[in-house]
């Protein structure tokens, strides 16, 4: 994710229009939203970026806001500003980052369908061939270092198109591949460009929509998250039994990654607020060269220092991982989370064909239950969002963080039900199909409820460093996804399906407690925390001095 996050994560609250003097505690907190409009919000020990803005005259401090020569929005209203765009086209942008994030994690598990027909062909062992699917994530690795960070040096757009290209034309060597050495190869470089979506586009969400019905539209989008990846072994099994063969497989990920890319570069609009600026600036600059050759933008200003680049890409979010408690915890539930979901990929032919007698086609289907079981998910979670707007009048923009677990706190034990449920059904060929089939919905709820909730806390938590939370919990939970497939079957076959099963749950049973225990305890965790800035805590104190001063003016 990007950092952006943070800049439309922090709207301009109700506190900041007061006509009597400030308190102390009151310019604290307004000092604290100043933060989200700056580069990665930084912390004392990573500086912000120089920036060499050029003196004006009529200006005390040529960077600062009052610099006449420095490009802003043309007041709250300005319709160049992504906030205010119109509510059907922000929609739209939704869309469209919606459908590139399907297609890139259908890519993710399309072929995992055929993956013992690559072997056979291509004279591997079926250990191998679990690397299709693996080796794919593990290009989710690498990638979020590059695109996140590079969204801020260039802008979104620019970073989509490039990406979005590459990864279509790496389908080639996976569709042409005569060795598995040439295929694993293009499926890593596949997915390092493949990933872009999906770090980018919470930060386009961001971008666009304010904190309110950002829930909303986070919802959805987290939906097309786990819809890409049931959708691929559907459509991967069929193909993979037809005439066409595993090859085919690929080709149409190619066609529809196509398809994808051209559809997002033709309609998906640069929506990073301070590279829109900077456009504006040179538009000026280009329209009267010599009354606004003094003209600029921020960015245009803005020199990233190597060890500042690192810092920002790399090291902080594994600092933030190493220090904060809450980041730490979340991130192991989330990577067990998402190491079930490419488990499933793997255990799934364990249950249904060699147990239930399916076909490889009919075993496709099953990963139907997992979408549908997404999609309640989203109602549940939006349903669950309601009182939201309530909650940001009362607490002037800035409701405790610890109002986004209730998705988690029903997800948390519903999994562990659901995956004891597909493992003590399953094992045995005298239950009928469909009884773990049915389980695969309730797996899916609960898996889309713990994402959507989980990340929108890790948001409301740390705020302008969201994007290196962000970064750190996509690295590892990428990387425990890539090894999950690597040891799925060996597990299901040398425990027994049911053991197997119960591992698994027995994990997100000591997990399950925890969204409840940061509900309980979270506050006082983030009051200690180096990161989170805790906004909610401060104005908490000022609505309890508002009124001991409210009480005492009455009793006067």
């Amino acid at each position: 994710m990007s950092s952006s996050l943070a800049l439309s994560a922090a709207p301009s609250p109700s506190p900041t229009i007061i006509e009597r003097p400030l308190s102390p505690l009151e310019e604290e907190i307004l000092r604290d939203e100043s933060r989200f409009e700056t580069y990665g919000g930084d912390d004392p020990e990573d500086p912000p970026p120089k920036s060499h803005s050029p003196r004006s005259p009529h200006a005390e401090h040529a960077d600062s806001p009052l610099d006449p020569n420095l490009v802003a929005w043309d007041g709250p209203d300005d319709p160049e500003n992504p906030q205010n765009w119109s509510y059907g086209y922000k929609w739209w942008v939704t869309v469209v980052c919606s459908i590139m994030t399907i297609n890139v994690t259908f890519a993710s598990s399309a072929p995992s369908s055929a993956t013992l027909y690559i072997a056979a062909d291509l004279h591997t062992s079926a250990e191998v061939s679990y690397l299709v699917t693996s080796i794919f994530l593990v290009g989710y690795v690498f990638g979020p270092m590059f695109w996140g960070p590079g969204s801020e040096l260039v802008g979104r757009r620019p970073i989509f198109v490039l990406t979005l290209t590459l990864y279509t034309l790496f389908h080639i060597g996976q569709a042409l591949a005569h060795n598995m050495q040439t295929l694993l190869i293009t499926r890593f470089f596949s997915g390092f460009f493949a990933c872009a979506p999906l770090t980018n586009s919470g930060g386009v969400i961001a971008d666009i929509w304010d904190p309110i019905n950002r829930g909303v539209a986070t919802s959805i989008f987290a939906t097309t998250v786990f819809l890409g990846p049931t959708l691929g072994p559907v459509v991967g099994s069929f193909i993979t039994v037809s005439s066409l063969g595993w090859r085919w497989v690929f080709w149409v990920m190619m066609i529809f990654a196509g398809s994808c890319s051209i559809f997002a570069i033709l309609f998906l609009p640069e929506t990073y607020a301070p590279k829109i600026l900077e456009t504006k600036a040179k538009r000026m600059r280009k329209q009267d060269p010599v009354a606004n050759k003094e003209i600029y933008a921020e960015s245009e200003r803005v020199e990233w220092s190597t060890s500042e680049l690192l810092n920002r890409t790399i090291l902080r979010p594994f600092k933030m991982l190493f220090v904060e408690p809450i980041l730490l915890l979340v991130t192991i539930y989330l990577s067990v989370v998402y190491g079930v979901i490419y488990a499933l990929f793997e255990a799934f032919p364990v249950i249904f064909i060699r147990i239930h007698g399916l076909s490889v086609s009919h075993d496709g289907l099953i990963f139907l239950g997992v979408g549908i079981g997404s999609a309640i998910g989203t109602c549940v979670n939006i349903w669950l969002l309601r009182p939201y707007p309530r909650l940001m009048r009362e607490w002037r923009g800035f409701p405790p963080a610890e109002y986004r677990l209730y998705g988690a706190m029903i997800a948390g034990p519903s999994l562990v039900v659901g995956i004891f449920w597909l493992g003590w059904t399953g094992a045995y060929a005298s239950v009928p199909w469909y009884v773990p089939a049915i389980s695969t919905v309730l797996i899916g709820m609960s898996i889309a409820l713990v994402f959507m909730s989980f990340l929108s806390y890790l948001v409301d938590t740390y705020l302008m460093y969201s994007a290196s939370a962000f970064s750190a919990n996509t690295i590892v939970r990428s990387a425990v996804g890539a090894a999950f497939p690597l040891f799925t079957v060996q597990m299901f076959e040398n425990l027994g399906v049911q053991w197997a099963a119960t591992l698994i749950g027995g994990v997100g049973l000591l997990l399950a407690p925890m969204p409840f225990l940061f509900f309980k305890y979270g506050a006082r965790i983030r009051g200690n925390s180096q990161f989170a800035p805790c906004i909610d805590l401060k104005i908490a104190k000022m609505l309890e001095a508002e009124k001991a001063a409210a009480e005492k003016k009455g009793e006067v």
